[in-house]
């Protein structure tokens, strides 16, 4: 007798619950709705991938850590291949929030579904870049639009506190943990790694690539510049690998301040012909100028992709770098690159066949 009540109370709360849960859903998929209709938004972010959801293998728990890393069609075999170096070479939740054009959306879902890595793949919108670039011809051809992602990254990552920016043409070979857990000193919104040798990495890395100063990358001679009061004797730093204090980042106003530069550089010209191949260290530059902390410099080891990397670093030297960074002419994946070994071991390949990386004939080795 008692046995019906029971199971109608049973049933009311199963009803309560599903209610609950479809609530949650609708919430959800409004959020995501707004987000896709936003105008102004550099980008949209795709949801997870529900069948990499399901086979995922190793289930990582403890502190998120979002790495952001963009992904050029012509390059996708690099952003692959460097996330997973960090994946295999540490335990830490890491998931990656991948920066591409439309174009490159269904080849990378492709790829990525024969790896474990946890993503979010970030669709880059090209209009946020109008009126920011030039309109030179021969100037738009060298633009690679994806480069610009890592300016806006507060929009994609809205519930970050901290991130890693990373270029494609890396490899992590410590734990990302160490480098998410880099000390960011107040008042500070991201830390960079300086091309000039320190007090403190001269016993490291002794003669670690070249002295970059401002001066090769901004033109002193412009009135905008001189304006500024900055030295141009001042080391520069390198943008390819960073990590960011988002709450900061997001108090001062920085992607604000990196797009005033990049429509003022569109008018009047700003930046040095010694780099002309920079586009986007100059803003960075100027915004971050003496307000930035510094990065260990095993976590950041340079200029491999550059004339005479083979010279510069020994085998055991490159063994033991935490992240290696193929900046430079000479990439990994290429022909004439110097320790393409290591990019090897972590490559994998292209389930559409469509890229490859370039290797020197058997009859060289």
């Amino acid at each position: 007798i008692l046995s019906f009540p029971v199971n109608v109370v049973i049933l009311v709360l199963l009803v309560i619950a599903f209610l609950i849960i479809l609530h949650r859903n609708l919430l959800n998929l409004n959020d995501f709705l707004k987000q896709e209709n936003q105008d102004t938004a550099p980008g949209m972010v795709l949801p997870f991938e529900t069948d990499f959801l399901s086979d995922h293998k190793v289930i990582r728990s403890g502190e998120e850590i979002p790495v952001v890393i963009t992904a050029p069609e012509e390059r996708l075999g690099a952003a692959v291949t460097a996330m997973n170096s960090i994946y295999r070479n540490s335990k830490a939740n890491v998931v990656f929030n991948i920066v591409t054009l439309n174009e490159s959306v269904v080849h990378l879902r492709t790829w990525l579904s024969k790896t474990d890595l946890k993503h979010k793949i970030i669709v880059f919108d090209l209009k946020i870049l109008t009126g920011k670039i030039s309109t030179d011809p021969q100037k738009v051809e060298a633009v690679k639009p994806l480069t610009f992602a890592r300016f806006f990254m507060p929009v994609f990552l809205p519930d970050a506190e901290k991130a890693i920016y990373l270029d494609d043409d890396v490899i992590v070979q410590g734990d990302i943990q160490e480098l998410f857990d880099t000390s960011i000193k107040p008042g500070h919104a991201a830390a960079f790694s300086e091309d000039c040798d320190t007090a403190s990495s001269k016993g490291i890395v002794r003669g670690a690539g070249n002295q970059n100063s401002y001066i090769g990358f901004l033109d002193f001679k412009k009135e905008a510049i001189k304006k500024l009061g900055m030295r141009a004797n001042t080391c520069s730093f390198n943008p390819g690998v960073f990590v960011a204090n988002l709450t900061e980042w997001k108090q001062q106003n920085i992607t604000s301040q990196l797009e005033f530069w990049m429509e003022r550089n569109a008018k009047e010209d700003l930046y040095s012909k010694t780099l002309a191949d920079s586009i986007t260290t100059p803003p960075m530059l100027i915004v971050f100028y003496k307000q930035h902390s510094n990065i260990d410099p095993m976590w950041h080891v340079r200029h491999l992709g550059v004339t005479g990397a083979g010279n510069r670093y020994s085998p055991q030297f490159v063994k033991a770098a935490k992240l290696l960074h193929w900046n430079g002419h000479y990439k990994p994946w290429g022909r004439s690159s110097t320790f393409s070994d290591i990019w090897d071991k972590w490559y994998i390949p292209d389930p559409t066949g469509k890229f490859h990386p370039i290797r020197r004939h058997a009859e060289e080795k």
